[in-house]
């Protein structure tokens, strides 16, 4: 998320702006190869096990470089900048260079009246997430943007009139009570509100971009994503203009790594592997970003000045909202994984 998780696989974008399974290949794939397995001759082809692996591998991979989000954003390399715009700029840099990897993969590309509300957004949710990672402790930023897919299934409900299941439901009231435990104890504690209001603010605008995808599921996947970036770093441009400090030409370096490498290469692995990939299970795999988030800031900056360990309450509220999000889509893939269930032939 910054990006994944089974709103964002459904809808066509995966945790911190990831294209999902709507948005680049439909509603999910079987997770086997061509033809069921079998090769043009006829004869059994070990291919499909190994693209089964492959895929699987690839979203992983995508997940563990969308986690060095807050290495790049705890680094000192950026102190330069001033506290309070420090998000904005890290929001455009790291979009910048993004679109400079993902424009030559553009196929299709269409304007649509649904795309202004998408990058609105979205512009809006780079600049809350990186602002909450700035300001707060990056487990508290990762976490709070998680919960985007409870904001959608709320809207669904009210806006569109959906049905909800029970675990939907469930996971609904894990994640509120996950967010509620660290908002209360940061009040009480007298923690600055600001970064945990950009971490929900995340949350919600990420949830916006999901819902205006629904609509463009017929949507060139690379089209939606560069223009999502480009659109951002074209909205922020004005603040970014009248920043007068510079950092190194070793900043700039990292921000096109921020940009190349936490943010291009994992969209380009999430899409592929999402070829034999459903989306319960890419929303499971791409769990393994939020845990990482804070381990890397730990390891890289835990001896720096400005390094803001996560408090008691961050770490049982993000365990609310992992088990509301694993309580989800653990049961949508225990029903579509035939080893997974106690009867495989009910």
């Amino acid at each position: 998320m910054e990006q994944q998780n089974q709103s964002l696989a459904q809808a066509g974008s995966g945790a911190d702006g990831s294209l999902g399974n709507a948005g680049a290949h439909g509603e999910g794939s079987s997770g086997e190869g061509p033809a069921g397995g079998a090769s043009l001759s006829g004869v059994p082809d070990a291919r499909p096990h190994e693209s089964w692996l492959g895929g699987r591998l690839q979203i992983l991979l995508a997940g563990i470089l969308w986690s060095t989000s807050g290495f790049f954003a705890k680094a000192p390399w950026f102190d330069a900048w001033p506290e309070d715009i420090r998000g904005l700029m890290l929001a455009f840099w790291r979009s910048f260079f993004a679109c400079l990897i993902l424009v030559p993969l553009i196929r299709k590309p269409r304007f649509q009246w649904q795309l202004l509300p998408m990058v609105v957004c979205f512009a809006v949710m780079v600049w809350s997430f990186m602002s909450a990672m700035v300001h707060g402790p990056a487990a508290n930023a990762i976490w709070l943007q998680y919960l985007s897919p409870a904001w959608v299934l709320i809207a669904s409900v009210l806006l569109l009139r959906e049905q909800v299941s029970r675990a939907d439901v469930g996971m609904i009231a894990c994640c509120m009570t996950g967010v509620l435990l660290i908002l209360l104890m940061e009040m009480r504690y007298g923690v600055s509100l600001y970064p945990t209001a950009m971490g929900i603010l995340s949350g919600l605008s990420f949830a916006g971009v999901v819902i205006s995808m629904r609509s463009l599921r017929d949507a060139d996947p690379a089209w939606l994503i560069t223009l999502n970036h480009g659109a951002t770093a074209l909205l922020l441009l004005p603040w970014v203009w009248q920043c007068e400090q510079r950092v190194s030409a070793g900043g700039y370096l990292a921000l096109g790594m921020f940009g190349i490498f936490q943010m291009s290469i994992p969209y380009v692995l999430f899409a592929r592997g999402l070829k034999t990939t459903s989306s319960p299970e890419a929303t499971v795999l791409t769990l393994v970003e939020p845990m990482l988030v804070p381990l890397w800031v730990y390891i890289a900056w835990h001896n720096h000045p400005s390094y803001d360990a996560p408090q008691w309450w961050t770490w049982a509220g993000a365990a609310f909202i992992l088990s509301g999000l694993l309580g989800r889509y653990l049961f949508v893939l225990r029903r579509g994984l035939p080893f997974l269930r106690r009867n495989p032939h009910a």
